[in-house]
């Protein structure tokens, strides 16, 4: 059985990571002070902290695409993929990739979408038809 992972990392406007994790991506707020704000990120924990995000770049090879690196994400089911897609899409989010599909018709084909939070942390968000696929082997 699955259980929460959790997660700390730096923002650099608390109201600003606020608005975009609760508005944007449907996560609930937890505890919070005047230095940091927990949600419930699709049901792990996310601890965002005021500070200077990490570094990251376009590094990761995935297909066709350099994605950068670190990134974090969650995989969802592809309805609910499907509809944070369309919100993140009615916001007019800048997209690192676009929602989109790859791996079609081979196992672990997934829909997936890059973008960045307001303080420049970049997310993976993916979706699968059908979980089970989710640590299946890929052809490289």
């Amino acid at each position: 059985m699955p259980v929460p992972f959790h997660l700390a990392f730096h923002v650099t406007d608390l109201d600003e990571a606020r608005e975009f994790y609760s508005g944007a991506l449907g996560a609930t707020e937890g505890r919070a002070t005047d230095t940091w704000v927990d949600f419930d990120f699709f049901g792990h924990q996310l601890s965002l902290h005021l500070g200077t995000p990490f570094a990251n770049a376009p590094t990761g090879k995935v297909g066709d695409h350099m994605v950068p690196m670190p990134h974090f994400g969650v995989v969802l089911p592809l309805d609910d993929w499907t509809a944070l897609a369309g919100r993140l899409e009615d916001r007019q989010t800048d997209f690192i990739i676009a929602p989109s599909v790859r791996f079609k018709g081979e196992p672990g084909e997934q829909w997936t979408m890059f973008f960045r939070d307001p303080s420049g942390n970049p997310i993976e968000i993916k979706g699968f038809a059908d979980t089970s696929g989710v640590f299946a082997k890929v052809q490289s």
